[in-house]
């Protein structure tokens, strides 16, 4: 097995679509594992932060058309889905955040200003203020998105519910996520989907185009707001996409996909343990 097929497999990718029925029977094929999830775990709300980006506008859209599934299938009111905005000061596309939430209906929306939080916690680490600016920025980026995460945590014991995440194949393979920051979830319903697939699923729920078509970015670093994705790849979302489909893309491409794809092995894997036993 080939390099390129064996990360393939190892990501779960979703073949490309064969026509718009496949697209179809694959929106409510995780539409209906949200929904099962939520039910098998005997709790009744979902939580996912809402950036603005297509990721999180997709699996809020999903996860709300899931509890009012489980609300037409059982009759209870319980179900629901909770949408949260957790800003760092003022967001640069907070405008695209809120097209977002127009766009997902959530039972319910909060917001839980982060700034605070991060600088609070990154204050009083010396090492941190001794780094280089532009590295400073990036460890202060995974301070957000850890802090993030535990406000969704917070939020879902609340209300005896689980926490989504948005990592699909085209972030796994590159390892763009924070390591138990937006990395961590209870469940995560884009697996196994490339970006095209994304914007193709969330074009057809009616998302805004402006928001299916927009540069994805993180926006973790104070330095560079709206940094995209791509430049901190090296590659594009096309070339990334066309290599979990098992087309042919250059070899700079795929050998940068690889060596991201295997620099960021530790951010999939459990923690590391002694293993072996007592023999």
């Amino acid at each position: 097995m080939s390099r390129q097929s064996e990360i393939a497999a190892a990501l779960q990718v979703v073949p490309p679509f064969a026509d718009q029925a496949a697209l179809v029977a694959e929106c409510e094929r995780r539409i209906a594992f949200i929904a099962e999830t939520l039910r098998a775990s005997g709790l009744r709300a979902l939580v996912l932060g809402i950036s603005g980006g297509i990721d999180s506008t997709l699996a809020g859209r999903l996860a709300q058309l899931a509890v009012q599934q489980l609300r037409a299938a059982t009759g209870e009111a319980a179900w629901r889905f909770i949408a949260v905005r957790l800003p760092y000061a003022q967001q640069f596309d907070e405008s695209d955040a809120q097209a977002a939430l127009a766009f997902i209906r959530a039972d319910e929306t909060l917001t839980v200003p982060i700034a605070a939080g991060v600088d609070a916690l990154a204050r009083p680490i010396a090492a941190l203020h001794a780094l280089p600016a532009a590295r400073r920025d990036f460890v202060l980026g995974n301070i957000k998105a850890r802090c993030r995460m535990v406000v969704q945590y917070a939020i879902a014991n609340a209300h005896q519910g689980l926490v989504i995440g948005t990592d699909h194949a085209a972030e796994a393979v590159m390892g763009f996520f924070t390591k138990f920051g937006d990395g961590a979830c209870d469940l995560a319903p884009l697996t196994g989907l490339v970006k095209g697939q994304i914007r193709a699923i969330a074009r057809h729920l009616g998302a805004p185009a402006h928001l299916v078509d927009k540069t994805p970015t993180a926006d973790l670093e104070n330095l560079t707001p709206g940094k995209p994705d791509e430049v901190a790849y090296g590659v594009t979302y096309a070339e990334i996409d066309a290599f979990l489909h098992g087309q042919a893309v250059s070899d700079a491409a795929a050998a940068r996909i690889i060596a991201l794809y295997d620099g960021s092995g530790h951010k999939r894997r459990l923690p590391l343990t002694p293993g072996g036993g007592a023999g």
